[in-house]
């Protein structure tokens, strides 16, 4: 017999019918109720047994709703936990809302102009606003009527009011159908031709960075260098100028300094420049000294700082190169404030140079030390690894050709020179300096396997305003090189590249569309049905793309929702950033630098750094100056046009609901939330 374990009741009928019961304990746990009961069957009302099958059926159809209302049961606790998640996040989204509102500070707060400056023309930003805040004032008005109609057409009201009801609505949907439902079906099919135009770059983009992995291709030298010699007659070695601008970059200036000066380079062949452009005299002491520290220490590194700071970077940049002693070098490699390169980068860049005099441009990919930090450093990342990985490696590997992004990358200076330097007159001067040097015929190479980490902004105010620099400067330099892009003696695919792939399709469309067709066409087609979208340009195409943009970082596929909806979100600042550009409006020369937090990389690359205790003394002393936290008290903001678009979104959603359209309904509602959170700056860093 089978082992005993546990004990197991069950009752028996004794021989004879009529007999007293008794309780057997059954040591098996396999054995069922059916099985040992197999003699008979207890009656009805408990008292006895009777034999026969009725009782087994009767004890199944028991058990079976014991089963059954366990189930439930269970279902029932699930459920409620899930409404008390639910409960509990809208009552923390209710209490951060109501942080945010008392706290009184919106985007208007930090965009306007100071007492001191002459008052400009309206921007632009305050005319999307009140476009924005019109289409919510009339969706919620079509919304009421919507839902007084159908209110009339289940229940009825009183004759003469049902009738003028009626009318007025009967009136209102042949006028949409006959002056609103075809401008709008124009615009949205125009919009949705520019969606697949843009798919379908993208799409060719993945596949050649597939054919790129498939095939193993990778830059390399054209002549072999010796990198791991120690004599610098030995490798190729040749005269390399390191440049870090940075300005009132308090909490990175020390590690990034650290970072460059423990570059594996013959000190001889090497020259730091640190490029201040900080207007806080405290700022300015801090790098001065580190400066010195490491001079003493024999490291080749000087402190530069402009008397008249004007235009930006580039001009920070321009000015440096002006110094005399930069006729003596070759190479610059030019690194942000908060890039850490690792000490054989220049190792395994510097010698694609040799013996290849077309090439111009050699840059390396971004890493990130905080891309773990928050949801919108993730989402950051996502995007990033897709620009890196798929648009610069394809267009370096198969064109020659990409947008400079303004560090972590090293310069042939002829190349420089020979494109006419740095100029000042956008905010975008890396893509500048690449657009004029490929229209002079210089190479560029993109390394996609050498990496330099830096750090993501962490809160939306600081993604924000970088977004909006990023894709209001290449609309300013779009105007100003399209001459120069015309008559250029370079061949017609190069110009029809930079033109409509680079320019127009890239940093024009994609803003536009992105903000045009799901952002505004698409909740107008809830109150004017005559005007559709299809279930494919809603969902299926746009997962597709979300599903190729994330395919380089595929950790974050978790995230691959959150990505859609948060790009559709961040297309009203981009959309605003075009515009400005475009046209010259608002803020389009704005340059804000963006906020660092001070992480360092996995190998806390500021420990590198000569007399770490004195180092240690002075980040407490300026992490505990009470001037530096009164420059640093900051507060999440409220912004205007996305809590309006999240109220037009949802107002869209509820008028689907009465449509019954159920794709665009989940769409909208997803896409309202998204709006919401980053209306109240409910994503990344949490300030105050």
């Amino acid at each position: 017999m089978a082992p005993w374990s546990g004990f197991w009741g069950a009752r028996a009928a004794l021989a004879g019918g009529g007999g007293t019961p008794v309780v057997v304990k059954m040591h098996n746990p396999n054995w069922s109720i059916s099985e040992i009961d197999a003699s008979g069957d207890e009656d009805e009302d408990g008292a006895g047994f009777l034999p026969g099958a009725g009782g087994r059926r009767r004890r199944r159809r028991g058990k079976n709703a014991k089963q059954i209302t366990w189930v439930l049961l269970l279902k029932a606790h699930r459920a409620a936990g899930c409404l008390a998640w639910l409960a509990s996040a809208a009552v923390a989204l209710g209490c951060a809302a109501r942080r945010r509102v008392a706290a009184g500070r919106t985007d208007a707060d930090e965009d306007s102009p100071p007492a001191s400056a002459p008052s400009p023309a309206p921007p632009r930003r305050s005319r999307l606003y009140a476009f924005i805040r019109g289409l919510l004032l009339l969706s919620l008005f079509l919304l009421a009527a919507e839902l007084a109609a159908h209110a009339n057409g289940r229940h009825g009201l009183a004759a003469p009011a049902a009738a003028a009801l009626g009318a007025l609505h009967a009136a209102w949907v042949r006028f949409r159908a006959a002056y609103v439902a075809p401008p709008l079906q124009v615009l949205a099919d125009a919009c949705v031709a520019l969606f697949l135009v843009q798919s379908a770059d993208r799409l060719v983009q993945s596949l050649g960075c597939f054919y790129i992995h498939i095939k193993r291709l990778k830059p390399s030298p054209v002549s072999p260098a010796l990198p791991d010699a120690e004599d610098p007659g030995a490798g190729y070695y040749p005269m390399v100028l390191v440049q870090i601008p940075m300005c009132n970059e308090k909490e990175v200036y020390q590690q990034s300094i650290a970072a460059v000066c423990n570059l594996d380079w013959p000190r001889s062949n090497i020259l730091v420049q640190v490029l201040d452009d900080s207007d806080d005299p405290i700022t300015q002491a801090l790098i001065r000294e580190e400066v010195e520290r490491w001079q003493q220490h024999g490291a080749r590194i000087v402190y530069r700082h402009r008397v008249l700071r004007e235009g930006y970077k580039a001009g920070n940049l321009k000015s440096a190169m002006s110094c005399s002693y930069v006729k003596e070098y070759e190479y610059v490699a030019i690194f942000d404030a908060d890039f850490q390169p690792y000490p054989d980068f220049l190792k395994r860049t510097v010698p694609h140079f040799k013996d290849n005099e077309e090439l111009g441009l050699v840059q390396a990919r971004w890493s990130f030390v905080n891309k773990d930090e928050n949801l919108l450093t993730r989402l950051q990342n996502i995007n990033l690894c897709f620009h890196f990985e798929v648009e610069q490696q394809v267009n370096g590997m198969f064109i020659n050709f990409f947008g400079f992004n303004g560090t972590a990358g090293v310069w042939r200076i002829k190349a420089l020179e020979d494109s006419g330097g740095w100029m000042e007159r956008t905010t975008v001067e890396d893509m500048d300096i690449a657009v004029r040097a490929h229209l002079k015929g210089w190479k560029f190479v993109f390394l996609n396997d050498v990496e330099c980490q830096c750090e993501l902004p962490e809160s939306y105010e600081a993604y924000r305003k970088q977004q909006h620099r990023w894709h209001s400067g290449p609309m300013q330099l779009f105007r100003l090189c399209l001459p120069d892009i015309v008559r250029c003696k370079i061949a017609f695919w190069k110009k029809a590249n930079l033109i409509f792939l680079f320019f127009l399709l890239r940093k024009l469309i994609l803003p536009f569309y992105s903000f045009t067709l799901f952002c505004i066409i698409l909740p107008l087609t809830m109150f004017v049905p005559e005007a559709e979208l299809p279930d494919w340009v809603v969902c299926y195409i746009p997962a597709l793309m979300s599903f190729l943009n994330i395919l380089p970082s595929p950790k974050s596929f978790p995230f691959i929702i959150p990505y859609l909806l948060f790009e559709n979100t961040m297309s009203v600042t981009k959309f605003n950033a075009m515009v400005s550009g475009l046209f010259q409006l608002g803020s389009a020369y704005e340059w804000v630098v963006t906020k660092k937090s001070g992480r360092s990389s996995e190998f806390d690359l500021a420990v590198l750094s000569p007399n770490k205790d004195h180092r240690k003394q002075q980040q407490r002393s300026s992490s505990t100056s009470p001037v530096d936290k009164k420059k640093k008290e900051k507060y999440n903001r409220i912004y205007k046009k996305e809590l309006a678009l999240s109220l037009l979104l949802l107002t869209a959603a509820a008028r689907s609901l009465l449509s019954k359209q159920g794709m665009h309904f989940y769409f909208l509602l997803f896409q309202g939330v998204s709006f919401l959170m980053v209306g109240l700056d409910l994503i990344g860093e949490d300030v105050k």
